[in-house]
């Protein structure tokens, strides 16, 4: 039994619950009203670093070790496959393996898969796994001359217009900014020959995929009947960011029903631009008069004087909650550097984090964040000149790297004849005939990329539970590779601040926090401004014990003089220091 008091048992890495109580003797006071509370509607609050996850996971396995669920029948619903993932992963530690974690789209194509053959007949549509191909044929079939980064935002257009609810006349009247040199009237037409050929081909993009099953839910007894049947409890996390399409299908889902429970921070809306809509979170009160709210504003991720500053920056904002720190130790202020370039704030970013590794820092747990993708290239050359090796998210995925590729399949290979040695002799000798080895390359480089892609496989062997055989550590292996659940690689993050959602690290640098970046130049108007602000306020909230914040008062090849950014003034407590 461990300190929690739960038993734990050797199972691939399982556990099992003592006892319901158990459950929840790790939660703090707020958190365990969320767990127990396991009828009708629910809101849970929950800021930044407040345990959202923690509460929402043990409140599915208090239920489903009190009796008051049947796993099967609860839908936990989440909007990445990343989060699907880790939901999942932290039920079956519980007792709740049997509870449903998926994103929207993949609850909705599961149905989809089941329902069409019974409804319609034979196999469904063929799913586009991306728009930019059929985009281009129909833009060639209305005779548009539209080049690869204009199809790229008009696909993102199709993206807002279908999770808005919107037909093609809607559309024209949402007055929408038109990508490229488009008219209005052009975007619409290649929205209508892409619908076109889609239909021709018998295809069905992401999007439609909840569009039909809704459709087919309102429109089928049969249908909603089975699917309120197998369902009966509804968690949404991340709620500020369900679309109305999201929200039309979840509401589908429940029928008349009301176990419904949503976890969510208005502070953390940042999707505003693809379809989020923060109103169902912040009106679920309204629409539920009854609802239990439950508010999350104990922070456990970061220290006081970050707190302070992201509290600082949301100060009076719509839904904003004030977090409180866990901990009152005596922690470092966040700094605020100003530098005369993008050259000198990459290279002084570049030479802290030098400094922090040097004194011991790991440098999977420090990030460098910043607005734009194009910021990016500048601060990997200063790293790569002090020997610092980073990886960029959202970048080439970790497994979809031709190496870690080789590598799944060797070990998988091997796992099929090598039986009975230790597990890390196993998966060391394979990928060691590979050309990884103990000791790490010198310098940064594609050498030194390759070798950190399998050592972060080599480190997977650490967490392993102990009686782990060979073949399952591979059948794990391919499991990770199949929901791109990727293992820790031992570099400097860089990331925009909107990939960086859902991530923490012990220091975490924010460049370019200027005017034109944050905000960015294109943001207009009180929303607009407001969601950059949001996006600032996530950024922040990733660190846990220090936060550098910097900007640059000229680019590379841009005249005139950059101002700093007008929520520095916010979140600073002294004037920007100059370097």
């Amino acid at each position: 039994m461990d300190s929690r008091g739960l038993v734990r048992r050797s199972d691939r890495g399982r556990s099992l619950v003592n006892s319901p109580e158990s459950l929840l003797t790790a939660l703090d006071d707020d958190q365990r009203v969320a767990a127990e509370t396991l009828l009708g509607p629910v809101c849970v609050l929950a800021g930044a670093g407040t345990g959202k996850t923690r509460a929402i996971t043990h409140r599915i396995a208090y239920g489903v070790a009190t009796g008051a669920y049947t796993p099967t029948r609860v839908m936990a619903l989440t909007f990445t496959s990343r989060a699907a993932a880790e939901l999942r992963g932290r039920l079956r530690a519980l007792g709740a393996g049997g509870v449903a974690a998926r994103t929207f789209h993949a609850a909705a194509l599961s149905q989809l898969g089941y329902f069409w053959p019974l409804v319609v007949g034979g196999n469904a549509p063929e799913i586009l796994p991306a728009k930019g191909r059929l985009l281009g044929q129909a833009a060639e079939r209305a005779r548009l001359k539209v080049d690869t980064a204009t199809l790229r935002d008009v696909a993102a257009e199709i993206e807002w217009r279908k999770v808005s609810g919107l037909g093609l006349d809607g559309y024209a009247l949402a007055g929408r900014p038109t990508p490229g040199s488009l008219t209005t009237e052009q975007v619409v037409e290649l929205h209508a020959a892409y619908e076109s050929l889609k239909d021709e081909r018998r295809q069905f993009d992401f999007e439609d995929v909840l569009l039909v099953m809704a459709g087919m839910i309102e429109s089928e007894p049969s249908v909603a009947m089975h699917v309120r049947e197998q369902y009966r409890f509804f968690v949404v996390d991340e709620y500020q960011d369900v679309s109305p399409l999201q929200q039309r299908l979840l509401e589908l889902w429940l029928g008349d029903r009301r176990e419904l429970c949503v976890v969510g921070d208005a502070s953390q809306t940042i999707y505003s631009f693809a379809g989020a809509r923060a109103e169902y979170l912040l009106d679920f009160e309204r629409r539920y008069d009854d609802a239990a709210v439950v508010r999350l504003e104990q922070n456990y991720r970061s220290t006081a004087p970050i707190i302070d500053a992201a509290n600082r920056l949301m100060r009076g904002r719509s839904g904003a909650l004030t977090l409180h720190a866990a901990t009152t130790a005596p922690a470092d202020d966040p700094v605020i550097l100003r530098y005369p370039s993008d050259v000198a704030e990459a290279r002084g970013i570049a030479q802290r984090v030098l400094e922090l590794i040097n004194a011991g820092e790991r440098p999977e747990s420090i990030a460098i964040l910043y607005r734009v993708n194009s910021q990016s290239a500048v601060i990997e050359r200063a790293l790569d000149d002090v020997g610092v090796s980073s990886r960029v998210r959202g970048g080439a995925r970790f497994f979809e790297q031709p190496e870690v590729k080789q590598a799944v399949m060797t070990l998988r290979a091997a796992s099929l004849t090598i039986s009975g040695e230790p597990l890390f002799k196993s998966v060391s000798d394979v990928l060691r005939s590979l050309g990884w080895s103990h000791e790490a390359p010198e310098g940064p480089g594609a050498v030194r990329a390759r070798w950190e892609s399998l050592n972060a496989i080599a480190r997977l062997v650490d967490d392993a539970p102990p009686e782990m055989t060979f073949r399952q550590f591979t059948d794990d292996l391919m499991s990770r590779q199949a929901t791109q659940h990727e293992p820790t690689v031992e570099a400097v993050t860089l990331a925009t601040l909107h990939s960086a959602k859902g991530l923490e690290w012990e220091s975490v640098f924010i460049a370019g926090v200027s005017e034109g970046l944050v905000p960015i130049s294109y943001a207009t108007g009180f929303e607009a401004i407001d969601e950059e602000r949001r996006l600032l306020y996530v950024g922040i909230t990733r660190a846990r014990r220090r936060l550098v914040v910097s900007w640059a008062e000229q680019g590379d090849r841009q005249r005139g003089v950059r101002e700093s950014s007008r929520f520095l003034t916010e979140i600073g407590t002294r004037t920007p220091r100059s370097r």
